[in-house]
């Protein structure tokens, strides 16, 4: 079931038990910070504070931060099924005459809701602009002790090319400088920042807008690695089964959710830079202080008695690891459709998703770990997998003790390993050069004599089947 706005969402987790609201007036600055972090790491409730300290705009966190409330986010019993769907519109099978064609219709159509463009949302109910807009008169949060200022931490920041005019919606955070002025940290290798490239070469402007809230299918689609075709927005109505509406903002030539609860409009200037950071980031650690460019804020629009949508990273697990395996799960069959051999991949919470990827395959042929593992490497944001482990088909790759067993157990590290330079995350505070390090895989797969190895390799011990099967019978007769 797509939801029409975010407060219908929390409507739906207060309905369900997973929301409470606190009347204490939590500050915005590190206390509802310190409540979210332990309510995440305990698997507590999504909270709303409903007065925090010096405001009269409620506070929202921790809303997706189970697979329950992930899935409950995108409408569905659990998100596992949006993978099969994904997988069953990548069949390869084609029709070959005219009935054959249209037949096969169904079964594309109901997969796609475009954006649909509206004349009036509820974002825009009250407008501010020129003097009046102040970011100050939101309950923005200030994370961490050393962070830099208060920053948004659950945006979606709409951006086009001015090239070819394609949207680009991501989630990039950004830091308060003052009333009407926020750091833009486009990292090097997003989009939005490539956006920005382009129109800094020529010299022009780039218009952006913020949207806070809305259906939380559309603030999933935002952190979705999606191929560079596909916009964000039709995904979030392949997700939602309805097309999102779009209004358009009232300075800027862009267009946002008209649910959204809360609206930023403005520009970043060409050549612009002002130092952003520190931030504690996702890693456990902050990430330093960098120059980055700056959002001019013309217009803030929001709807009657909005919700400040927030949440926070830090040490995991955090709210970001439940939203993270979701897209881990549902893109599964993206990255099967180029490596089919991938039987399963599991990128742990504790890893921060680019640090570990454990990766299944069906083996066929000498060196095929290592052909994963450059595949891997050189696909999306997987380029980021700084330590690849490849095991046997077999291998449960979520269960950390048979991970940890068979890595012991089939890897030597003189011969099964291999070390390579290429992008890395920015963040990724060990590198010599920001964005620049080194990524390491091991084939922790049963070695054949084409490989090289010239020792018999040894069974995995076993119980025989019919032995398991008469002690399954007679178990419950053995009184222990």
């Amino acid at each position: 079931m797509p939801y029409d706005d975010f407060q219908q969402y929390l409507a739906r987790l207060d309905k369900e038990g997973e929301l409470r609201r606190i009347s204490y007036p939590l500050d915005p600055y590190l206390e509802i910070t310190e409540v979210a972090d332990r309510l995440v790491k305990s698997g507590g409730p999504a909270i709303v504070v409903e007065k925090p300290k010096g405001f009269d705009i409620p506070v929202a966190i921790n809303t997706m931060a189970t697979r329950k409330r992930m899935s409950l986010a995108l409408g569905v019993d659990d998100y596992e099924v949006f993978a099969e769907e994904i997988r069953e519109l990548l069949k390869p099978e084609l029709p070959e005459g005219i009935l054959d064609k249209l037949k096969a219709l169904p079964k594309f159509a109901h997969a796609f809701h475009p954006p649909k463009t509206v004349g009036r949302g509820i974002c825009q109910e009250v407008v501010m602009e020129g003097g009046q807009v102040d970011l100050g008169k939101f309950p923005i949060m200030t994370c961490w002790p050393q962070d830099g200022g208060p920053y948004i931490t659950l945006p979606l920041v709409f951006t086009h090319d001015l090239t070819t005019g394609k949207r680009n919606v991501g989630m990039y955070r950004l830091q308060v400088f003052d009333r009407n002025t926020l750091g833009m940290h486009w990292q090097i290798h997003k989009v939005g920042a490539e956006h920005h490239r382009r129109a800094e070469e020529g010299g022009r402007p780039i218009e952006v807008a913020v949207a806070l809230g809305g259906d939380p299918a559309c603030i999933f689609s935002a952190i979705a690695p999606l191929p560079p075709s596909i916009d964000e927005m039709l995904f979030a109505g392949f997700l939602r089964k309805k097309s999102v509406e779009m209004v358009k903002c009232k300075t800027i030539d862009v267009q946002v959710p008209a649910g959204s609860e809360i609206v930023l409009e403005g520009v970043v200037n060409p050549n612009e830079r002002r130092t952003e950071g520190p931030f504690g980031d996702h890693t456990g650690y902050y990430s330093l202080e960098d120059d980055y460019p700056v959002l001019h804020v013309k217009c803030i629009t929001h709807r009657q008695n909005p919700v400040y949508p927030s949440t926070i990273v830090g040490i995991p697990p955090m709210e970001d690891g439940a939203m993270g395996t979701a897209v881990e799960r549902i893109f599964l069959p993206l990255v099967q459709l180029t490596l089919p051999e991938i039987v399963d991949m599991h990128l742990p919470v504790m890893g921060c998703f680019h640090n570990f990827a454990f990766v299944s395959i069906r083996k066929r042929y000498p060196g095929h770990a290592f052909k994963v593992m450059h595949g891997l490497w050189g696909l999306g944001q997987l380029m980021f997998s700084k330590f690849i482990f490849v095991f046997e088909h077999d291998v449960n790759v979520h269960d950390l003790n048979e991970v940890i067993w068979r890595i012991g157990a089939n890897c030597d590290p003189g011969r099964d390993v291999t070390i390579v330079k290429g992008p890395v995350d920015v963040l990724d505070n060990t590198a010599q050069i920001m964005g620049l390090g080194g990524k390491i895989g091991f084939d922790c797969t049963h070695k054949w004599a084409t490989e090289g190895f010239t020792r018999r390799w040894p069974d995995v011990i076993r119980m025989d089947d019919a032995v398991t099967k008469r002690i399954d019978d007679v178990w419950s007769s053995l009184g222990i």
